[in-house]
């Protein structure tokens, strides 16, 4: 059972204060694109992931691993009366790790559809996202794609209305970045004596909204806003160079999607997102760039072994 799982940028990502176990209060607006990971599970005698493709050694082993996390879940919930079936997971990897895009989120979200379908669970979407939460903030979203609001951790969801098709230019860092460490980062910042009194828990921007149901680009691209990407920046000052660069090269918004650090450029349409592509290449400030489209759909099944 082969299941395809799409990257997400934020389009919003407010961020209250600390809370009492440790989380921190979120409002963020999810988008996914069209930049996948394949996760294909097989029936095994013990669960164990196999990972290839892009980008691989950041991928954790074992029970540390977000999708082994997941099958385990399932089988704990889904499956109470029928044992814990174990599967072998394999993870093509093409979104890069630790880059804010929620990639291995987005693996812990197609495994719990390939096992669902494997073993015959029967979960419902809306059982699959509760599960998902379990495992990871950002697994519930990763199932269900498109683009949507996501408060409280980012696991409770409400799709947003929104139209039209974006064009992206996802520019990749040398290198991840640690999202406890650029919560820890953001605490700090927020800390210093230099800060605003009085922290508010975090809002909705209803003006994003009223742009994305627009769907105009040109009303979305200044809009765009992180509260973690200072933090970000403080951590990873070169970031602080391709966010410019962009901008000098006609991006409608650019934006460090979630913690960072890969940075994403809204273009207006298809063709300057490969001007954009070509001029950020050219100019050497980060690894490499790729454009994609969203929104995208969720962890979908593409190929079912023959039973």
């Amino acid at each position: 059972m082969t299941v395809r799982v799409p990257a997400k940028v934020n389009l919003q990502l407010s961020v209250g204060p600390p809370r009492a176990d440790g989380y921190h209060d979120l409002v963020t607006v999810f988008h996914a694109v069209s930049l996948y990971d394949e996760v294909t599970v097989r029936p095994a005698d013990r669960t164990r992931v196999l990972v290839t493709g892009d980008d691989v050694a950041g991928v954790p082993a074992g029970r540390a691993n977000l999708a082994v996390r997941a099958a385990r879940a399932l089988a704990t919930v889904g499956l109470r009366r029928r044992g814990r079936p174990a599967v072998e997971i394999e993870i093509r990897k093409r979104i890069p790790v630790a880059a804010g895009l929620a990639g291995g989120s987005a693996d812990a979200a197609a495994t719990l559809v390939a096992c669902n379908e494997l073993w015959r669970a029967g979960l419902s979407p809306a059982e699959l996202r509760e599960v998902g939460a379990r495992v990871g903030s950002d697994v519930p979203f990763a199932l269900l794609g498109g683009t949507a609001i996501g408060q409280g951790r980012g696991e409770q969801l409400t799709a947003a209305l929104a139209a039209g098709s974006y064009h992206w230019v996802l520019a990749f860092a040398s290198g991840g970045l640690s999202t406890p460490e650029v919560y820890a980062a953001c605490d700090r910042l927020r800390a210093a004596p230099a800060a605003s009194d009085g922290e508010e828990g975090p809002g909705l921007s209803m003006a994003l909204m009223a742009a994305l149901r627009s769907g105009d680009p040109a009303e979305v691209g200044p809009l765009l806003s992180n509260d973690l990407q200072p933090a970000a920046v403080s951590l990873r000052p070169d970031l602080r160079r391709t966010l410019n660069a962009g901008t000098e090269h006609g991006a409608l918004g650019a934006i460090i999607s979630g913690s960072g650090p890969t940075c994403a450029f809204l273009a207006a349409n298809a063709a300057q997102a490969r001007e954009l592509a070509v001029a950020l290449t050219g100019a050497g400030v980060c690894r490499s760039v790729l454009r994609v489209q969203g929104p995208a759909p969720g962890a979908s099944v593409v190929t079912t072994a023959s039973r």
